[in-house]
This record gives structure tokens, C-alpha cells and sequence, in this order.
């Protein structure tokens, strides 16, 4: 799962708000490529470090809670200083020496889709009113409104349906519906802003129309604009629907960033998220590859 929203992730961040020239020259998974802003190509940004400390607090035996959740963001961000975050963001994780700190100085007013870029190890949470609630609980840090809110919930939500209760993912619209009132469109055609809605929009349209995860990670990027967030969320949901074929090149499978958090450490992280929660072991032993 970890590797996969990595995947997304750094492939997408090399076309992150890049001229169309560029996508329709190099999106052809070839290769990962750098992308103008100097994130160098193969490595993953504030999505997967994110999910990343998402994944961390729902391993230890602390409740997930706001303050949880903020101390955990400022501790994977200072061990591993990254490019990709919003320059705001990045200049608080800075700043402030711990999650109490941030949650003090930030302005959680954003409509933007952070709070959605690092839901999907949510899903991981059994009971589905309490995925809500942690959902709500991990949004409201950096997006408390209705929008932020609202996408951390259905992504953490649509996870969840494809794990426990094997929901087809033609299904995943309806059921959205039926649970949060929410219409989830899935013929999304525009370039994707840093827009909560329109990102949810956007993964749920590719997620629908493709079957093989090579196809996928061109589709997103296809749309053009946040298209990192779109790859890292819809390949973390793909990875745990049997519908989908694992066909990653072997190029970037390999050329995802290594050293002290890259491939090796998530594929750690991926085992031990397995070993708590069987259903992702289950999931992962059925993939079809």
C-alpha cells in the first residue's frame, strides 16, 4: 500500500503543474523524471511522508487524536526534511518543534486536498464510525472545513469499503452516497487544482476507467495540475482492490528512492501495517501481479 501511494507519488511529482508538452513528451513510464522545482526523480513528497506518519500512529499504541496525529507529522518531516509541501506548511514543520506547537500556530482554514492526500492507511480501521471520527480528528490540523473534512473521510471510507467489505469499485460512488451524502463523479475531465473535490473527483474517475495499474499512473497524470495527489491516492486504493492488476515497470519499482525512508523502510512499514491488521496480509497475499 505504502509503496504504491510512493510510486504514485514520485511519479507524479515530476509533472506536478507542468506544461502539457511535457506529459504528453514524458508520461509514458519510461522512466520517473525531476521536476523543475528541484524534487529529483524517483523520490516521493509530503504524500507518502504523510501517509506515512498516518501509518506510524495507527501502529503504536497511542489514540489517534489530533495531537497524535500533529506530532506525528513534525516527527516524520524533521527526520526526513523534504521537498513538495506547500511552502507555508513547510515553513511551520520548520519552525515548530513539535505537534502542540503546530497545532497552536497553524490556521487549519484550507480547502485544499492535504487532509485527502494521506487518507488511505485509514482505511485500515476496522470499525467504520470510528474511521470517520479519526478521519475528522487527522483533517482538522491542517484543513478544518467542511471540504477537508469531507475528503479525508472519503478516501479513509472508500479504503475501508475495498478492504472489509470487498466493495466493487463500481460500487464505490453509491456507496460514498449512501454514507456521506456525497455525489462522487467519475467523469472528471479538467486539470486538477490543489482542490479537495476536484482531487476526489479525479481519483475516483481513473480509478472506474482503468484495471491495470501502469494505466492508472498515466491516467492521473494525464489530467495535469496536483496529479501527484491524484496518483499517490488513486495507486494506494488500487493496490487494495483485486480488480486491479499490479503492473508497475519494473523501472520504477527499482527507481524508487531508496536510502534511510525509501523503498526498503516503506516495505517495512507496509509488513508491519499487515501484521496488525490481517486484512491488509489477506489483501496483499490475493494481489494479482
Amino acid at each position: 500500500m505504502l509503496v504504491e501511494i510512493a510510486i504514485g507519488d514520485a511519479y507524479g511529482a515530476g509533472f506536478e503543474f507542468c506544461s502539457r508538452e511535457k506529459i504528453e513528451r514524458s508520461n509514458t513510464l519510461a522512466s520517473y523524471v525531476d521536476h523543475e522545482l528541484g524534487i529529483a526523480a524517483g523520490c516521493y513528497t509530503d504524500d507518502t511522508q504523510m501517509s506515512i506518519a498516518i501509518s506510524e500512529v495507527l501502529l503504536s499504541e497511542a489514540s489517534a487524536t489530533s495531537a497524535t496525529f500533529a506530532d506525528a507529522f513534525v516527527r516524520c518531516y524533521k527526520r526526513d526534511r523534504r521537498k513538495g509541501y506547500a511552502k507555508g506548511m513547510q515553513a511551520l514543520l520548520d519552525e515548530c518543534p513539535d505537534g502542540s506547537s503546530l497545532r497552536s500556530r497553524i490556521k487549519p482554514e484550507s480547502r485544499r486536498n492535504g487532509a485527502a492526500m494521506r487518507s488511505v492507511p485509514l482505511g485500515l480501521i476496522p470499525d467504520k464510525s470510528l474511521l470517520l471520527s479519526v478521519a475528522e480528528e487527522q483533517a482538522a490540523i491542517t484543513h478544518n472545513t467542511a471540504e477537508g473534512i469531507l475528503s479525508s473521510r472519503v478516501v479513509a471510507l472508500i479504503s475501508h469499503l475495498l478492504l472489509y467489505e470487498q466493495a466493487k469499485l463500481s460500487s464505490l460512488p453509491r456507496l460514498v452516497q449512501e454514507e456521506l451524502g456525497f455525489e462522487l463523479l467519475s467523469n472528471w475531465q479538467q486539470e486538477v487544482e490543489c482542490d479537495a473535490i476536484q482531487t476526489l473527483h479525479a481519483v475516483n474517475t481513473a480509478l472506474q476507467r482503468n484495471r491495470r495499474t501502469s494505466d492508472l499512473l498515466i491516467d492521473c497524470v494525464n489530467f495535469g495540475g496536483d496529479v501527484d495527489s491524484v496518483a499517490a491516492i488513486a495507486m494506494g486504493l488500487a493496490s487494495l482492490s483485486p480488480e486491479y492488476a499490479s503492473e508497475v515497470p519494473k523501472v520504477l519499482r527499482e527507481g524508487l528512492e531508496a536510502g534511510s525512508y525509501g523503498t526498503s523502510f516503506l516495505q517495512r512499514l507496509d509488513a508491519a501495517l499487515a501484521e496488525k491488521f490481517t486484512v491488509l496480509a489477506n489483501r496483499l497475499q490475493g494481489a494479482v501481479v
